[in-house]
């Protein structure tokens, strides 16, 4: 049984598609032309109006360091209170 990979697609080529969608009105000539699905290139023109390139961009960095940030403190707060429940036992 060969079951068909999922392909991945490189954020360029996804914006690219979007573009193209966007100036043309048609995605099934579209679909033929990038051998993708016709809901696909709509579900890929939708996400670039709402985001613009930012969607499609690899620049996710200052999200994800505000992340690494939360948990840093979340984990600090963790162990403060792991210290004090601790020391609460004892006495």
């Amino acid at each position: 049984m060969n079951k068909k990979s999922r392909r991945k697609f490189s954020n360029e080529f996804r914006a690219k598609v979007a573009l193209d969608a966007l100036r043309e009105r048609e995605s099934e000539s579209l679909s033929k032309k990038f051998d993708l699905h016709p809901n696909q290139i709509i579900q890929w023109k939708k996400n670039y109006k709402e985001g613009g390139d930012l969607l499609f961009s690899s620049e996710k960095q200052p999200e994800s360091n505000s992340q690494d940030k939360l948990i840093e403190e979340l984990y600090r707060s963790i162990r403060e209170l792991k210290v004090a429940n601790d020391f609460l036992k004892k006495t």
